[in-house]
C-alpha cells in the first residue's frame, strides 16, 4: 500500500467515526471531501480569529430566505452553537450546523487562512577572513522556521552548485561548511537548537540514528525545483561522533541522466578517441583512478551511458548507488554490513552480462575476480584509488603481485582531477622568469605548444565570482596499454618503478596529469596555483 492510500484509509476511518460522533451529538453529518477544495468560500461572515479559535466554518451565508449555514467540529463549543441558535432565532433568522471532521475543518481553513509565504535571503560565500558575510548567513539561518531549515540549507546549497555540505561541532557552536567547486568555504555558525533540527531531519529522513556512537552512512532523494524545472537531488550522508558531538557530510549528486555524457567531459579529440576505441571492444578491464571528489564516477557513469544500447547487458555493483540509470542494472552493495564486490561478482557473472562496472576495487580478491571477468567475454569498467596512471600499476602490482593475466586484460588506465575554471574577468600578464622555467620543463618534448612567450592568467573576483572562478573542468591522464607497458605486469622487466612505467608510456605520446594541467593554465582555461593545488 503506497503513502496515497494510506492517507485516504485513515481519512476514511475518521470520517466514519464523525459520522457516529454527529448521530451522539444530534448534528447531521458532512463529508466534504468531494468538494472541500472547489466550494466557494463564504465571506464576511466570521472573522479569521472566531473560525481558528472556535473551529467553526461558515458553510452560506443566507439570502432572500435568510437562511444561514455553518460547519463544525467535535471541538466546537457546544455553548457556542447554543448561543448562535438563539441569536438568529430571536432576528427571525434560520441557522443549522453540520458536523465534519477534524481534517475537513483543516483542508478549508487552509483556504480561509493561507499560510503566508516567507523568502529568507539567499545564502552567499563570503571570502577568506569575511566574517561579515558568515554572520550575516549566520542570522538568515536562525530566522528560517524549524519545519523548513533543513529543506532551505539543501536547497541552497543546490543553487549554489556545492558538492558537500559539512555540519561540524566546535567547542562553542556548529559550523557550517559548504564545498564549492572543490573548495570548503565557512558558511555560517548555527545554534545547538537548529543542529538538533537539522539532525533529527537527518535521522528520519536518511535512517540513521542521532544517538550512535559509531560511523554511519545513509542516502536519501529530494526534489528540487529552480525557475519551474524539477531535478532530482541524490544526498549521500556520513556521520560520525567527534569530541563535541556528531557530525555529519552530505554528498550532493545532481541527477540528471542527460549530463552523463562522454562529450559534457571537455575532453579533446584524442582523448575522446582512444575512449572509444577501448570501451568499443567486447572485453578488457577499464580502470579509473584518482582521490575522492575527483569527478571518476562521472565519468564512469558516462561511459556506461555511451554503451547503453538495447544489445548489450549492463550490470554495475556500487557501494552505494550514486545515480540511477534507466536500462542498466544496478546493484547496491552494502560493504559496511559483511558484502563484499568480489561475491557480488561473481554472482552477477552468471547473469551473461556484456559489460559489468564495480565501484571500486579495494583488496585483492576484487581485483583478481575483475581481471578474470575481464578476460572471459566481459567489458569490465570500475575506479581504483591512486595518485597517476603509472602508480595504479605498481599499487595493483602490490595488490596481486606480478600478473600475466593482468597484463593481458588491462587496456586503459585513466587519472583524474577536476580544477575550476577561470571566469570571464581573468586578467592576462606575462609569465614570471620562474613561471615560464618550470613550464618549459614539465612541457619538455610535447608537440604543438608554444614556449616562446608564455602568457599566464590571474583570477579576479567579482561579485558575481567572489573567488574569480566559475565551475570545474576535467583533467585527464590516459595510458593505453601497449606491450611496452604490458612488459612490466609480465614481469619481463624486473625493475617495476613509477616514474619507468610513467617514462614508458610518456614515450607513446601519452601527457601527464601535471602537463595537461600545465598546457590548460597557458591556454587560459584555469591558473598554476589551482593546478599545483590539485596535482
Amino acid at each position: 500500500m503506497d503513502e496515497r492510500e494510506i492517507q485516504n484509509k485513515r481519512r476514511e476511518n475518521e470520517e466514519q467515526a464523525t459520522e457516529g460522533r454527529a448521530r451522539i451529538l444530534g448534528l447531521p453529518y458532512l463529508d466534504t471531501r468531494q468538494f472541500e477544495q472547489t466550494i466557494p468560500l463564504t465571506e464576511g461572515l466570521l472573522s479569521i480569529d472566531e473560525m481558528h479559535r472556535n473551529y467553526i466554518l461558515p458553510l452560506h451565508k443566507g439570502g432572500n430566505e435568510e437562511h444561514f449555514q455553518f460547519m463544525v467540529t467535535s471541538q466546537t463549543p457546544r455553548t457556542l452553537i447554543e448561543n448562535m441558535r438563539k441569536r438568529y432565532s430571536d432576528e427571525g433568522e434560520k441557522v443549522d450546523f453540520f458536523l465534519i471532521s477534524g481534517s475537513a475543518y483543516k483542508v478549508l481553513m487552509l483556504r480561509y487562512d493561507p499560510p503566508q509565504e516567507v523568502h529568507y535571503d539567499d545564502i552567499k560565500i563570503g571570502g577568506e577572513g569575511d566574517s561579515e558575510t558568515i554572520a550575516s548567513v549566520s542570522q538568515t539561518l536562525a530566522r528560517v522556521s524549524t519545519e523548513k531549515v533543513f529543506d532551505f540549507l539543501i536547497d541552497q546549497a543546490d543553487k549554489l552548485g556545492a558538492s558537500d555540505i559539512h555540519i561540524e561541532n566546535m567547542r562553542g557552536e556548529i559550523r557550517v561548511r559548504m564545498r564549492v567547486d572543490g573548495i570548503l568555504h565557512p558558511v555560517a555558525d548555527i545554534d545547538k537548537d537548529k543542529y538538533r533540527i537539522l539532525m533529527g531531519e537527518l535521522s528520519s529522513r536518511a535512517n540513521v540514528s542521532t544517538a550512535s556512537n559509531k560511523p554511519q552512512s545513509g542516502h536519501m532523494q529530494k526534489e528540487v525545483t529552480r525557475d519551474g524545472v524539477t531535478h532530482i537531488l541524490n544526498i549521500r550522508v556520513e556521520t560520525i561522533p567527534t569530541m563535541y558531538g556528531q557530525d555529519a557530510v552530505l554528498r550532493l549528486f545532481n541527477f540528471d541522466e542527460s549530463l552523463l555524457n562522454l562529450d559534457l567531459l571537455g575532453l579533446s579529440k584524442d582523448e575522446r578517441e582512444e575512449i572509444n576505441e577501448v570501451i568499443s571492444h567486447p572485453r578488457g578491464l577499464v580502470l579509473m583512478v584518482g582521490p575522492t571528489g575527483s569527478g571518476k564516477s562521472t565519468t564512469l557513469y558516462s561511459m556506461l551511458n555511451a554503451l547503453n544500447t538495447t544489445d548489450r547487458k549492463i550490470i554495475t555493483l556500487e557501494d552505494p548507488i550514486e545515480y540511477g540509470i534507466t536500462g542498466i542494472s544496478q546493484i547496491p552493495v552494502n560493504t559496511n554490513d559483511g558484502g563484499s564486490f568480489a561475491d557480488g561478482l561473481r554472482s552477477v557473472l552468471r547473469l551473461d552480462p556484456d559489460v559489468v562496472m564495480v565501484g571500486e576495487i579495494r583488496d585483492a580478491d576484487t581485483a583478481k575476480t575483475a581481471i578474470q571477468a575481464s578476460i572471459t567475454g566481459h567489458l569490465v569498467l570500475s575506479s581504483f584509488h591512486a595518485n597517476s596512471t603509472a602508480a595504479a600499476f605498481s599499487r595493483m602490482i602490490d595488490l596481486i603481485g606480478v600478473n600475466p593475466i593482468f597484463a593481458n586484460s588491462i587496456r586503459l588506465i585513466v587519472a583524474q582531477r577536476l580544477v575550476r575554471k577561470l571566469s570571464g574577468s581573468k586578467r592576462a600578464r606575462q609569465a614570471t622568469e620562474a613561471e615560464a622555467k618550470y613550464i618549459r620543463e614539465v612541457l619538455n618534448g610535447v608537440q604543438g605548444v608554444n614556449l616562446e612567450s608564455l602568457i599566464l592568467y590571474d583570477s579576479v573576483p567579482t561579485e558575481d565570482e567572489p573567488f574569480g572562478y566559475s565551475g570545474r573542468m576535467v583533467l585527464m591522464e590516459q595510458m593505453v596499454v601497449n606491450d611496452d607497458i604490458a612488459k612490466y605486469l609480465r614481469g619481463d622487466i624486473e625493475d617495476i618503478n613509477t616514474k619507468e612505467i610513467e617514462k614508458t608510456a610518456m614515450g607513446h605520446g601519452m601527457l601527464t596529469l601535471e602537463q595537461k594541467g600545465v598546457i590548460a593554465a597557458i591556454e587560459g582555461k584555469t591558473t598554476l596555483e589551482e593546478v599545483a593545488r590539485v596535482i
